[in-house]
């Protein structure tokens, strides 16, 4: 039985590795099939390291315990990865006890895989000179990405419920720079309706919908964001994931609360979009979602009027596709001008001044890094790509939503997912200043 429990789990990562490439190969085609030998590939690696030294600082119960763990972790992942050959969404008891567990344990292998690099560097020495103390002491840490990937799959799940402050201006830095500005946790009170308040903004971003973003998971987002009366609601791309694609109807019943307010509604495409457009389409228009694919339009607010702009997304000629798309429709007179893009990076594209604020998602925040401690520093922070937060060139903004999903691996650590309510100053109204105040 003990000799059982132990082969169980090398037995099944090869079977696993062999057979649900090939069954993607014949049921899908090259391109996922190639996906997940690579997913596979990267995740096995390290996962058949670290059980073949559990017996280095496991005994007893404890060692078989973890044993049937990983044994089950990847019979999970296996049946997850092999349901995604004909993917659809699925009901709670498979999300619970095959693509939650399955993805974590991949996740977290993914994790151990370069964690096994990295303590094999630092062990190195202490087996030169054959120091078996202190290698007795490191043993143990091994486990630490399943322990990292059990917390990221309890905390990924959860945006964080803020209210967001800041003030567009006339003016701005010369070069693209983040701006301070004001998070509260929780939701705001509605103001006195008049033309001496801020504008009232919600962004929906990165929902993809699927296992971690279930049907009424969702809902239940969009209905807590929609009873605070919004003045535009902007969704900005990638709403489904492989599960949604394949589930006719799944967007337009997650964003069923959207059609209690008709007209306030524009949505853009994201990367992710472009897989099954059709549904996005349907999923938007049976909720009244005007789609706003390289297309502008002019939305009546109380405050206002407000040009809104939608661009579609590109990874080519950025620069040539944002100034054709400006061009076509020109700043007008007296109007709030908006533009909805979905990678950030594309900011850095636009013409000088082109807008006022641009609203983009795409990044998931970073993913990881020191949010949760108050800082803004992610993984993203030194790359091209703004990572969450306010930013400005000129007197252009940008605000990166932190997504409120994310795509595969739940592997968000130190950056919440984000439900936030923006309230927006804009030139022309006399919105009291927050800037005293901290978040």
């Amino acid at each position: 039985m003990i000799e059982l429990i132990e082969l169980a789990f090398p037995f099944l990562a090869l079977l696993t590795f062999i057979v649900v490439p090939l069954y993607a190969w014949l049921q899908r085609g090259r391109t996922f099939a190639i996906f997940s030998a690579v997913v596979m590939a990267l995740s096995l690696a390290g996962a058949w390291v670290v059980h073949i030294r559990l017996p280095l600082w496991l005994h007893g119960s404890e060692l078989r315990l973890a044993q049937v763990a990983m044994t089950y972790g990847m019979a999970a992942a296996a049946w997850h990865y092999a349901h995604l050959v004909r993917a659809r969404m699925r009901g709670p008891l498979f999300r619970w006890a095959i693509s939650v567990p399955g993805q974590t344990f991949i996740a977290s292998s993914f994790l151990a895989t370069f964690w096994m690099l990295i303590l094999l560097c630092v062990r190195a020495p202490f087996w030169f000179f054959d120091v078996h103390s202190v290698q007795t002491v490191l043993a143990p840490l091994d486990g630490l990405p399943y322990l990292v990937g059990l917390v990221a799959a309890f905390v990924s799940a959860r945006p964080l419920a803020e209210t967001v402050f800041f003030d567009l201006a006339s003016e701005g830095p010369t070069s693209f720079k983040r701006l301070s500005h004001i998070r509260r946790r929780g939701r705001p009170e509605r103001k006195q309706d008049s033309g001496n308040r801020p504008l009232r903004v919600v962004q929906i971003t990165d929902p993809h919908l699927g296992p971690w973003q279930p049907i009424h998971r969702l809902r239940a987002l969009v209905e807590d964001l929609v009873c605070h009366d919004p003045d535009l609601v902007l969704l900005t791309g990638d709403f489904l994931t492989m599960e949604s694609n394949e589930t006719p109807g799944a967007l337009a019943e997650a964003l069923a609360p959207l059609r209690d307010l008709p007209g306030r509604c524009y949505a853009i495409f994201g990367n992710h979009d472009h897989e099954a457009p059709d549904e996005v389409r349907e999923g938007l228009a049976a909720n009244g979602v005007r789609l706003l694919v390289d297309e502008g339009c002019i939305h009546q607010s109380s405050l206002g009027p407000i040009q809104i702009i939608g661009a579609d997304y590109t990874r080519h000629q950025r620069e040539e596709h944002l100034a054709q798309l400006l061009n076509a429709f020109p700043a007008l007179p007296g109007h709030l001008r908006l533009l909805l893009l979905h990678d950030p990076s594309a900011f850095h594209d636009l013409p000088q001044d082109a807008v006022d604020l641009v609203f983009s998602g795409h990044t998931h925040g970073g993913q990881v890094g020191l949010v949760s401690l108050g800082f803004n520093w992610t993984v993203l922070s030194r790359s091209r790509w703004p990572d969450h937060g306010l930013f400005a060139r000129g007197r252009s903004r940008l605000y990166v939503h932190r997504g409120t999903g994310f795509y595969g691996f739940p592997l968000r650590l130190g950056v919440p997912g984000e439900a936030s309510v923006m309230e927006i100053n804009w030139p022309g109204t006399e919105w009291a200043s927050v800037q005293s105040e901290s978040s």
